[in-house]
């Protein structure tokens, strides 16, 4: 670089510099300009010799990122110092965290390590799937840290994501493709909207480039008659607005690109038949005393000009959204005949939807209840420490908790909670705390009994029922939508298939003791082969559940003598060497291999459908064809929209099984002679088995005979048979049978 182009550079970088002193939506002290200064100095020495891929120099890239932490998120200067130095420690082989904690404090050391921590995951080579989620998942934990550093990370990937345009397409497709799956999601649960609909869009301009010049140069071509129907509207509402005295602004605000095409998608429309492109927002002066008064004043002047859509009234006022959103939003139709979204929000509302984090912490200051953004990134806390959850799961899940809209029930004192639309009774039972949610054995919305699975509604009152016996089952994963409440669910249920892997272990160690067989490391890789199972804690499962009996024991035993079966099995074995780790892994794996329908669960006959066709683990449905019977498609298949919505009384619900772990519903009659404590004894011997569970129980008596049916849920064969056995060990039983 010649020392003229080295001049012109310094001078912008000083400009750029001034710039983000300048435009802090905080009000910087002095020291907060001094610490600035100073974090400005160490990044142009850490990056002193760097340059991006465009060729400029690399402290552009700080400096914006602070600009965007100042002006539009609104951060403190902390944060612009953290945000200014975030690359340093990575790039510079001059400064290690403790020379910035020795120079910037604590605080800001602490946000720039969980920078480098998420930037070094991000740097992996071909990433699969499964490993970009468990990274996502150690970013979310620098949460714990200070949930600065998620807030500075998001300011960085919208930079990365403005100055794209150098890289290989093939770089900027993965980039932008990871800015819609993890970061867009995060800014919208943080309550930065504006970040949110340009992380879309931006998003969107490289995955599908032409859809997205298509969609803005339409955009660009119908602004002027957006704007015309805009004055047109605001006209008709100032006189009154005028008239009433109050001090207002109305804007008019685009859909982003990113949503309107999404409505095109999910309508099946044209740009030109999407309606709603934009939203009228009118923003007023008030203290907040009057706040919700002049809200609801401003809605009804708004109604009694044009009529609105009762199904469309929103009220975020009362009942505040958990990232903090505060507005009264109506849809009334406007000129014209066109459908038109008001939002009704105060100074201070709109403050808190543009700036989300920053503002609402600056308002929450002197109020000393917990808020939903604390609330919630504890429990995001909780569910991230759990270690028992699959990466790839917990992030789809995190991703729908992130997404999904709001409910608000009522606890029975009263008191309001906020749960994700199509939240269960169960969901909500474990939002109060885990020991409810794993104690629960019913469920009474607005004072009637309901099923766990019962869906709540906004203005529901809730109250769950305990009991100390009661624990999940695996129904319970099918009755809850909340990651939280699963992620519990599957950690109680892991347990009890090691409590139960226990005493097979044990069993097993008895019954191979019988064939001469000793119980160590290599016969258990022999039967985990044998059997074709996975892991050693398959094996002891299947065999403390009695699915895996005496008689296939003594099968295993019998090949295992044969000298030629062995011959042959250590040839075979020598190929397909079992890795021991994966036998010694701590779990119970599913086999699936059959498919059940219905709430009943049960075993019919099915095809597997030509157009999608699903393998075992997919989430599926049953379709009842006219002439071949049941038809199973993927959820995700290209006819299933089609399908339910003409054929929705045809759809059976369906899901894949491990028969070897699955329950079965079996029928029982017994008969004998009636005295009195007989129920009950029948009763306490089938509680008392264990795996057993009791669906219906009819007893009839006459002339001193009884003859009864029982339907009993069980897990094979051999539970059965061992019950029948002890059920006619009872004085004055004759007969049992199974049906």
């Amino acid at each position: 670089m010649t020392a003229q182009e080295i001049e012109i550079e310094n001078a912008a970088i000083t400009k750029a510099y001034k710039e983000l002193l300048k435009v802090s939506y905080t009000t910087l002290t002095e020291d907060d300009k001094k610490l600035i200064r100073s974090a400005f100095e160490v990044a142009m020495d850490g990056h002193k010799d760097q340059r991006r891929k465009s060729g400029e120099a690399y402290i552009f890239h700080p400096l914006a990122v602070a600009k965007i932490v100042a002006q539009e998120i609104g951060l403190d200067g902390t944060s612009i110092a953290a945000a200014l130095l975030h690359d340093v420690v990575e790039d510079s082989p001059d400064y290690e965290i403790e020379d910035i904690e020795e120079r910037f404090g604590k605080t800001v050391a602490t946000i720039v390590d969980g920078l480098t921590k998420i930037s070094s995951l991000s740097k992996e080579k071909d990433m699969d799937v499964s490993l970009q989620a468990e990274n996502f998942r150690k970013m979310l934990l620098t949460l714990n840290d200070d949930v600065r550093v998620i807030i500075i990370k998001i300011a960085d990937r919208l930079h990365n994501m403005q100055t794209m345009d150098a890289m290989r397409p093939d770089k900027q497709e993965k980039i932008a493709s990871e800015t819609l799956y993890i970061y867009a999601p995060l800014a919208h649960r943080i309550g930065l909207y504006n970040i949110k609909t340009e992380l879309e869009d931006l998003g969107l301009k490289y995955i599908e480039p032409e859809e997205y010049s298509d969609i803005l140069s339409k955009i660009k071509e119908s602004k002027e008659e957006q704007d015309k129907y805009i004055e047109q509207f605001s006209s008709v509402i100032k006189k009154s607005l005028d008239k009433e005295l109050f001090d207002y602004t109305i804007k008019g605000r685009p859909k982003s690109i990113f949503s309107i095409r999404k409505k095109m998608r999910n309508q099946g429309v044209s740009f030109d038949e999407v309606y709603d492109k934009f939203a009228i927002r009118i923003i007023y002066k008030s203290d907040v005393e009057n706040e919700k008064f002049f809200a609801w004043k401003i809605y009804s002047i708004v109604t009694d000009h044009f009529r609105p859509n009762p199904i469309r009234l929103r009220d975020w006022i009362s009942s505040p959204k958990s990232t903090g959103y505060e507005a009264l939003h109506i849809t009334v139709m406007g000129p014209k005949g066109r459908w038109v979204e008001v939002q009704i929000r105060s100074e201070r509302m709109n403050e808190i939807a543009e700036k989300g984090y920053a503002a609402h912490y600056k308002y929450k200051q002197g109020s000393e209840k917990e808020d939903n953004l604390d609330a919630w990134i504890n429990r995001l806390q909780e569910a991230l420490e759990n270690p028992e959850t699959n990466a790839v799961d917990f992030v789809e899940q995190f991703k729908l908790n992130l997404y999904s809209q709001e409910i608000f029930v009522f606890t029975p004192k009263g008191d309001l909670k906020s749960l994700p639309k199509g939240a269960t009774a169960l969901d909500f039972a474990f939002s109060i705390h885990t020991e409810v949610g794993m104690k629960t054995r019913g469920a009474k919305v607005n004072g009637k009994l309901v099923p766990l699975s019962h869906e709540l509604k906004s203005g529901d009152q809730v109250d769950i029922l305990t009991s100390e016996t009661a624990k999940p089952n695996p129904n319970w994963l099918d009755y809850t939508t909340t990651a939280r409440a699963r992620s519990k669910i599957k950690s109680s249920l892991r347990e009890d298939k090691k409590q139960i892997g226990e005493e097979g272990k044990e069993i097993l160690r008895r019954k191979l003791k019988q064939l001469k067989i000793t119980l160590n490391e290599a016969s258990v890789n022999e039967l985990v082969n044998y059997f074709k199972l996975k892991t050693s804690l398959d094996l002891f499962y299947r065999v403390g559940i009695g699915t895996i009996d005496n008689t296939m024991l003594k099968n295993f035993a019998a090949s295992r003598s044969n000298a030629l079966m062995s011959f042959i099995k250590s040839k075979i074995k020598r190929k397909a060497n079992v890795n021991q780790e994966e036998i010694e892994k701590e779990e119970v794996t599913a086999n699936y291999d059959s498919i059940v329908f219905g709430k009943e669960e049960e075993k019919l006959d099915y095809k597997l459908s030509n157009c999608c066709n699903p393998i075992p683990g997919d989430s599926v449905f049953g379709f009842l064809t006219v002439s071949d019977g049941i038809k199973v498609h993927k959820k995700s298949c290209p006819n299933a929209v089609s399908l339910k919505s003409n054929y929705a009384y045809r759809i059976m619900t369906a899901k894949w099984v491990d028969s070897s772990q699955t329950e079965f519903l079996a029928k029982i009659t017994v008969s004998g002679i009636d005295h009195i404590g007989l129920v009950n004894e029948i009763t306490q011997i089938i509680s008392s088995n264990m795996h057993v569970n009791m669906k219906s129980l009819n007893f009839e008596s006459h002339d001193g005979l009884f003859s009864g049916k029982i339907n009993l849920v069980v897990k094979n064969n051999t539970i059965i048979k061992k019950l029948i056995e002890k059920l006619k060990k009872i004085n004055g039983i004759d007969k049992v049978t199974r049906l």
